[in-house]
């Protein structure tokens, strides 16, 4: 009985190690694809012949072509400063909004959470024109801080601090009363420390969401010197035709700061996206 259980356990680990190999080879299929159409001429890039998938020749073209039209230096500033400052708004914000919907007790809270709730559920392209307006009468087009501005409040980082700060005993709370805190000394130096992986999960959805963003930096910076990478590898796609080396070439360039970012917060990743509970 025993020799059975244990031959029907080692079966299942089997399977369930064959299933994850094979999904994290279909999760690395297009980017070795990048890889390799980079080093292409246009004509392997566009063939139709299912067996062309090493370049016969390794061609560095793409890339030499790339780097002398794109100003990278510029796109890594103007994506580097969008992560930042949309991470410090982000957490910053959801981290005090999360603690008085999660804490404190004042009327219309659950009313205000609901307002949340409901941003939550409403597609974000609905803001995308009442935004553009605002930034439009501030004079602020064509800026870091239109970039920036979608992202320094977010309702998902509510949320998620909200329910990390309802998970904390109510006895800190009592404890730093005792010892002479007010409200502003408790969420700073009790509460706030004690949900700080939740606010690096934030930091890293945040961060994440705003490497991808694409349609609201096309919409507000239309000037070239104020592109971030994701529109800059939009405006390489033509209407007509499309050189697929350059952009597959521009496309592994621009990958660079995340992947850079990714080695070094590794252990910072993990432990955030195991604590939330959440995925990418």
């Amino acid at each position: 009985m025993e020799h059975s259980y244990t031959r029907k356990k080692k079966l299942t680990t089997v399977v369930i190690h064959v299933i994850l190999i094979l999904v994290s080879i279909t999760m690395l299929v297009p980017f070795i694809w990048m890889i390799l159409t980079a080093f292409k001429s246009v004509t392997e890039a566009t063939s139709v012949d299912p067996f062309t998938i090493f370049p016969r020749e390794w061609r560095t073209d793409a890339f030499t072509t790339v780097l002398e039209n794109m100003n990278f230096l510029m796109l890594y500033r103007n994506t580097l400063l969008l992560i930042f400052f949309r991470v410090v708004c982000a957490v910053l914000t959801a981290t005090m909004a999360g603690y008085a919907f999660g804490r404190l007790h004042f009327r219309g809270r659950n009313f205000c959470f609901s307002l949340v709730l409901i941003q939550m559920m409403v597609p974000s392209q609905i803001f995308i024109i009442p935004q553009y307006l605002m930034i439009s009468k501030m004079g602020m087009l064509n800026t870091i801080f239109a970039l920036v501005f979608p992202g320094m409040v977010t309702a998902f980082g509510t949320f998620l601090l909200r329910q990390g700060y309802m998970g904390l005993p109510n006895d800190l709370e009592d404890a730093a009363r005792l010892d002479g805190c007010n409200i502003g000394q408790t969420f700073l130096y009790v509460m706030a420390p004690l949900t700080r992986s939740s606010m690096v999960a934030l930091g890293i959805f945040t961060a994440v969401f705003a490497y991808k963003d694409l349609m609201w930096p096309m919409i507000v910076n239309t000037d070239k010197d104020m592109l971030v990478l994701s529109s800059a590898l939009a405006k390489m796609q033509g209407q007509y035709v499309s050189k697929f080396p350059e952009l597959m070439a521009a496309s592994l360039i621009a990958c660079i700061p995340m992947i850079v970012i990714y080695i070094i917060f590794q252990k910072q990743f993990i432990e955030g996206i195991a604590t939330s509970g959440g995925k990418l």
